[in-house]
């Protein structure tokens, strides 16, 4: 026969096992993470989530044909056990014109320039930092990358701490002009893009945001607070606010022509603890963002059918001259 203190000492033993292994542990209730949970998306590639994913698009004849042209990809992380993320992307490693999606990577190379003190943090980079990402103003974020230089956030992005623009293997992250009308260029190496993107490596940024990987502790915390709360209400957030309007989303978009772009971190109750990102060049783009997430939701279980209540048409909406 066990004694109680043996009982207790083995069920403790049992406990610590499964703690260790990653059994027991499912989400903090607040971000970041801790970063020793945080983990590659490529290695995490789930085949459910991947049969969900691209069942939802085949199940659509405009997704499925933007899909097959390459000119609409989209990536899903769920987030809901922190130890254990699920990743699913479809056309993810297709480096696209995205607009003023890429303004996350003007963000990340001021931090990082903060941090070894080639920028001074004065209240005036921090006014145009978040009006570059919350409201997506062309101007304040012209007047970063002038600080910043076109070589300095090339290689941030390329640094191997990152990789989020990787040369090698699909491109990514890369911001190769100002966003004004004239102005000097230096386009990617893969494919002569400005401002460029794929899901994978928007993926991968938003994941390291949520594990506390960006810069450091403190200058990721300070990152979150430009992301979170975005002043433009469509496309993903346009749905989000009628789905959840207490949900936290961290995100950027991007509008340019035919080209429409967004990119969230969405953390809440009721399972919302997800990354999306889809990058479309199609001219009802904006439209397919709105309709995305409902249906993402669906692929990753969360909710029994798409939101089809009625739309707030006093919200504000994307502002013509941002681009956003």
């Amino acid at each position: 026969m066990f004694s109680p203190k043996s009982i207790l000492l083995l069920s403790l033993l049992i406990l610590m096992s499964k703690v260790t292994t990653g059994q027991l542990v499912s989400s903090s209730f607040e971000l970041p993470f801790p970063s020793t949970y945080y983990q590659e998306v490529d290695e995490r590639r789930d085949p459910e989530l991947q049969r969900n994913l691209e069942a939802m698009i085949n199940d659509n004849y405009l997704w499925k044909t933007l899909v097959r042209k390459k000119r609409m990809s989209v990536a899903i992380v769920d987030l809901r056990e922190m130890a254990n993320i699920r990743y699913a992307s479809v056309n993810g490693k297709n480096m696209v014109y995205a607009a003023s999606l890429p303004k996350i990577a003007v963000l990340l190379s001021a931090m990082e320039a903060v941090k070894e003190g080639f920028l001074d943090y004065s209240p005036k980079l921090k006014k145009d930092l978040r009006l570059m990402i919350a409201k997506s103003n062309n101007a304040a974020t012209t007047r970063v990358i002038e600080l910043l230089g076109y070589d300095r956030i090339a290689e941030t992005m390329e640094r191997n701490k990152y990789g989020l623009y990787d040369r090698f293997d699909g491109g990514g992250l890369w911001v190769g002009k100002k966003y004004a009308k004239s102005g000097a260029r230096n386009p990617d190496p893969l494919k002569g893009l400005s401002h460029a993107a794929n899901v994978d490596q928007v993926a991968r940024f938003y994941t390291m945001l949520a594990y506390g990987k960006l810069v450091d502790k403190e200058f990721n915390l300070e990152m979150m607070s430009y992301l979170i709360d975005p002043e433009i209400h469509h496309k993903f957030v346009k749905s989000l606010d009628r789905l959840d309007p207490d949900v936290d989303i961290y995100r950027k978009s991007g509008s340019w022509k035919q080209f429409h772009c967004d990119s969230a971190l969405v953390f809440g109750e009721n399972g919302r603890r997800y990354i999306i990102v889809a990058l479309i060049e199609d001219n009802a783009g904006g439209r397919i963002c709105t309709n995305l997430v409902a249906q993402a939701e669906l692929a990753l279980g969360i909710g029994t059918h798409p939101y089809t209540g009625p739309i707030d048409k006093n919200k504000v909406i994307m502002r013509p001259a941002t681009g956003g």
